[in-house]
């Protein structure tokens, strides 16, 4: 027989500055708003680079997304799709290249719309997250998930779980990174404060994204920052490549992005020669230099001089951070003493010797990771202000209950309503019949406990009758 509640998909394009990826959700119908209901069916990436590479060729950001809308096509059932809401949200990629050119940016989202337009589904619309959104939305994901939010009573009562067990989110992508926590104090600053209400209690979150400090274009800024203090401007030596890596880049590819403020007079066809050095400690120093720590007078900050309040309870951390720690085998909880010595190790390893450690590994990722794994620790110790006994509350976690890190599930409950902002008033459905069950079961057991009792006492009675 036909189920009564078919179950409910959606879909989410998370348009990141590197790649697209499709979320395809489920959710049942028959359950009133509550908490982790909704699972993740299916993670698609989209082939080829994020939409913001599309802006001389728009049309070609439209056909990259097909393959994974005809993906999504083959899961969800043909009698559902027209109900299926489908979003597209774009990050920090698309947000560099409004500042470059808006009306590129324009017509990329104009040729997303038209493809994902071209199938049954329930377009909702493409649009750039703001930063705030970006770290809000990816906030709720992981509290949705850990059901810190709110959470279901064996009685089938809606509970709030105490404030302390909220935790923090951690993001970094491509092009931007973000901070998000419930913070212990009131927040000085209203652009970097969020107010949400979940469930019927209001959240006053601390939030920021720092446009620029995502991992592609802080390594670019990196690099620029190299080829500034070189003398000779056509060689420039890398730390944290490893040593006897060489490459030749050219500087219109090293200074292509709004990030990377170009030397006064760039010839674009230059070409740069590059050598690794292996050199861990001026790889930290040359990553400091991208950060400018100095605080205002009488206010607690990230960098930049931008407002932040201490770092307060768990946190999560997700996508480039957990990936850059995972690949060091560093995201099981070690101490930060054991974190600096093995990034240290990996940095001073030749690129001969890590190309034989991991041979499968992407020639990119692996020129990369000691300059990434190093972004990460100053990026979390000096600029989000992390030490060595609150380090231990950070974890590194690509996944909660088989759900992907990240935006797109906070994006969705918020724009499908699935979070009421006021308590639903009880659970229906099948929490409440399993209270029944429960509840009918230990009255019979009860019973039978009791018989027991009856039978095994009439017994002793009888058999010392007779012993007379």
């Amino acid at each position: 027989p036909r189920p009564l509640f078919l179950p409910q998909y959606g879909l989410v394009f998370d348009a990141g500055s590197t790649h697209t990826a499709l979320y395809i959700y489920r959710w049942p119908t028959d359950k009133e708003n509550g908490t982790g209901i909704v699972s993740q069916v299916e993670a698609c990436t989209v082939p080829g680079p994020g939409i913001s590479s599309y802006a001389d060729n728009p049309a070609g950001a439209g056909a990259s997304l097909k393959p994974c809308l005809d993906k999504a096509m083959k899961i969800i059932p043909a009698e559902q799709q027209r109900e299926t809401p489908t979003y597209l949200g774009a990050t920090a990629g698309m947000r560099l290249l409004r500042e470059q050119n808006s009306t590129k940016a324009e017509q990329v989202f104009a040729e997303v719309a038209k493809a994902i337009g071209e199938y049954p589904v329930d377009f909702r619309g493409a649009r750039i997250l703001t930063g705030n959104e970006e770290g809000s939305f990816g906030w709720i994901t992981v509290n949705y998930l850990l059901e810190t939010l709110v959470k279901c009573s064996f009685t089938g009562k809606w509970i709030h779980p105490p404030a302390e067990d909220v935790v923090g989110a951690l993001d970094l992508g491509g092009a931007s990174t973000q901070i998000t926590f419930l913070p212990g104090t009131t927040i000085d600053d209203s652009s970097t404060r969020v107010v949400l209400r979940l469930y019927g209690t209001n959240y006053s979150i601390y939030t920021h994204s720092y446009l620029c400090y995502g991992q592609n274009q802080a390594l670019k800024m990196l690099m620029a920052s190299l080829h500034q203090v070189t003398t000779s401007s056509l060689q420039i030596s890398h730390p944290c490549y490893p040593k006897g890596y060489r490459e030749n880049i050219t500087t219109a590819d090293l200074y292509n992005s709004p990030c990377v403020r170009a030397p006064s007079t760039p010839s674009p066809a230059q070409v740069l020669t590059v050598t690794g050095t292996g050199d861990p400690a001026a790889c930290s120093t040359a990553i400091q230099k991208l950060f400018n720590f100095s605080c205002g007078a009488n206010r607690t900050c990230g960098f930049n001089g931008v407002y932040q309040p201490p770092v307060r309870g768990q946190f999560f951390a997700f996508s480039g951070l957990y990936h850059n720690f995972h690949f060091l085998n560093l995201t099981g909880g070690q101490s930060l003493t054991s974190v600096n010595a093995t990034i240290g190790q990996f940095c001073t390893s030749s690129w001969e010797k890590v190309q034989k450690e991991f041979p499968t590994m992407d020639r990119t990722h692996l020129r990369d990771a000691c300059a990434a794994s190093s972004y990460t620790l100053a990026l979390l110790l000096q600029g989000y202000k992390f030490n060595h006994m609150t380090w231990l509350n950070i974890h590194f976690v690509p996944q909660v209950a088989n759900v992907d890190m990240g935006w797109t599930l906070g994006y969705m409950l918020n724009l499908t309503n699935m979070i009421p902002s006021e308590t639903p008033q009880r659970v229906v459905g099948l929490q409440r019949s399993n209270w029944i069950a429960a509840t009918v079961l230990l009255a019979v057991m009860l019973i039978l406990i009791f018989c027991l009792l009856t039978v095994i006492c009439c017994q002793k009675n009888s058999s010392g009758y007779e012993s007379l």
